[in-house]
């Protein structure tokens, strides 16, 4: 273990394996590709032939290059091929079986200072070293798909591994570009261990008809700024294969929102398995690719006529940064707005927050001076709700507080004129309760705008079983005229982001309180492995502990599932007054301003 790993085998010559192989060529590494199939030896060879060609195509290596990376790339279809190399890293199928067959197979092969990986992202390392017999050479090493491309290794010890050979693989890594980040051995490790336990929920989110699959994916796109859709993740990892690690994840928490939905066995065992055999969650043009076509599932065009109400005049109630940013959206668009307050003052002081953004774009080229003092004379002030007497929709942005909401819409109901739509903003209170406080329950919806409103792309449209179809068909048409991206769902804590991205929040902040691994570790892990934008420390810091906390409780409240109940440690940060940027501490430390 005390030699530099030079020469590298790389068992297993699928996706996975042949970009590990590719990594290991291109810097420099002596690679030996194994697998039993000469069919997947001869895809490995070409699909590096491709790769290097591009990169010589885009100048990021020169000819000779290529051909010495090219030259270092040699495969077999023996284990034996691997007598001489300095590491061995297994990415067989994902199946004790299979990987236990490889590493007793290796124990004859390969000599006393080799040290022996698995690529496993599920299965238990301890269990595979236990079956070697050298245990302490063999340890798990988790790249990401496209290995190629993807920053994050996870190297995975278990109680028998070696120090020394952490270090050797550790030390490769970051020789290979990559960010390597320790992990201990339960199933999932970091990224997938929060990453699954979120695309599980969303496969039983969509299985319950609450959400369609193209609103699904779009919600956690456009709301949390995450590369791809949960639904649509699941189709490029393999269904197969999340039902996989979802059920060693299961057998070790035995928690429920490990435990596989169902639908993920009904289309495992039909074949549909993602986007490997062309049909999953979605049903793309031929196995393999990632080009989705139409089928029964796929939405209607939308037609023309919508159905909707007439809406030319907005109000929106509340003085905070939502309720201006949400009138400076409406504005823009070219709604005549009036932005009512407690107390005129607070009404212009909001618009003057509005008039500072709307300079802000005009500063970066996004809009003219002109369109700027257009879009500023369509919001009115206001010091009262008596101003929407005359509005078409009336939009609240008050505190997220039940008792709050209800007094506003009874308010609303007496003064908004008959046929006005009445909407809440709330982003985890029932609609249907602010609905019964009026006289006109089938004229109130939820429409869930995210912050900054002016910014960010997405609105739950929340239907209640009250709100009637045309007050649906209306909201749906003035987000898409508001430039936004209206997602329909029903009236059920969290909605559809919430409901899947507190409960992953949640599940990190378990970890670091088991002490598996640190903040900083986990946040790395989930940008460079997930592509997050932000890891789970940093975003529940800037939506504030108090805030994740609240949003907790109703969503445990609401489900009932142990699974689901806050961290303790998230309640005592809170209860200690550490709630994030906003008071300087929170699970990190911020320069107060």
């Amino acid at each position: 273990m005390d030699t530099p790993l030079h020469t590298i085998a790389v068992v297993g010559l699928g996706t996975m394996g042949t970009g590990i192989a590719e990594v290991l060529a291109r810097a420099g590494r002596e690679v030996i590709g194994i697998d039993i199939s000469d069919a997947a030896a001869r895809r490995a060879v070409t699909a590096l032939d491709a790769s290097t060609a591009r990169a010589v195509e885009r100048e990021r290596m020169t000819e000779e290059e290529r051909r010495n990376t090219l030259a270092r790339f040699r495969t077999f279809s023996d284990l034996q091929a691997a007598a001489d190399a300095d590491l061995v890293i297994e990415v067989v199928s994902e199946s004790y079986e299979a990987k236990q067959q490889v590493f007793r197979a290796l124990d004859s092969v390969v000599r006393p200072g080799a040290i022996l990986a698995t690529g496993t992202n599920a299965l238990s390392v301890t269990r595979l070293a236990a079956d070697s017999e050298h245990p302490e050479r063999v340890l798990g090493l988790h790249f990401f798909n496209p290995a190629p491309a993807m920053k994050l290794v996870e190297v995975v010890s278990s109680v028998l591994t070696a120090p020394a050979a952490v270090e050797a693989v550790t030390a490769l890594a970051r020789e290979l570009g990559k960010e390597p980040v320790a992990v201990g051995d339960r199933p999932g490790f970091v990224a997938d261990g929060l990453l699954f336990g979120y695309l599980n929920q969303a496969a039983a989110m969509y299985e319950a008809k609450y959400a369609s699959r193209e609103d699904i994916d779009a919600a956690m796109k456009l709301g949390c700024g995450l590369p791809m859709g949960p639904l649509a993740l699941l189709d490029l990892i393999g269904i197969d294969t999340a039902r996989t690690v979802l059920d060693a994840m299961y057998s070790e928490s035995r928690d429920r929102l490990h435990a596989p939905a169902p639908i993920l066995k009904q289309l495992s065992e039909a074949g549909l398995t993602g986007r490997k055999s062309g049909r999953g969650f979605y049903t793309y043009a031929a196995p393999g690719t990632g080009d989705v076509v139409r089928d029964a599932l796929t939405p209607q065009p939308a037609a023309e006529a919508s159905g909707g109400r007439e809406v030319s005049s907005v109000g929106v109630a509340g003085s905070g940064t939502m309720a201006s940013g949400i009138a400076e959206v409406f504005a823009k668009a070219g709604y005549d707005v009036v932005l009512a307050a407690r107390g005129l003052e607070k009404a212009e002081t909001a618009k003057s927050r509005i008039a500072k953004s709307l300079s802000r774009s005009v500063d970066k080229g996004r809009m003219t001076a002109e369109a700027r003092d257009e879009t500023l004379a369509r919001i009115t002030p206001a010091g009262s709700l008596d101003a929407f007497a005359e509005v078409d929709l009336a939009v609240e942005a008050v505190a997220e507080d039940l008792e709050i909401k209800q007094q506003l819409f009874a308010t609303l109901d007496k003064i908004c004129k008959a046929g006005a739509v009445l909407a809440t903003t709330t982003s985890s209170l029932p609609v249907v309760a602010c609905a019964r406080a009026t006289s006109r329950p089938q004229d109130v919806i939820g429409m869930h705008f995210f912050n900054p409103a002016p910014a960010m792309k997405l609105v739950e449209v929340v239907r209640t079983v009250l709100t009637s179809d045309d007050v649906h068909a209306t909201v749906r048409e003035v987000t898409t005229k508001i430039r936004k991206h209206p997602v329909d769902c029903g009236d059920r804590a969290g909605f559809i982001v919430n409901a899947l991205l507190f409960p992953y929040l949640n599940n990190a902040i378990k970890m670091v309180q088991e002490h598996y691994a640190t903040l900083d570790d986990i946040d790395a892990a989930m940008k460079l492995g997930g592509g997050y934008p932000m890891g789970p420390f940093e975003l529940l810091d800037v939506v504030g502990l108090d805030v994740s906390l609240a949003i907790e409780k109703v969503l445990h409240r609401e489900f009932r599932d142990p699974g689901l109940a806050p961290a303790p440690l998230l309640e005592h940060l809170v209860a200690a007054g550490c709630l994030g940027r906003k008071t300087g501490r929170g699970f990190r430390e911020y320069a107060r301003r």
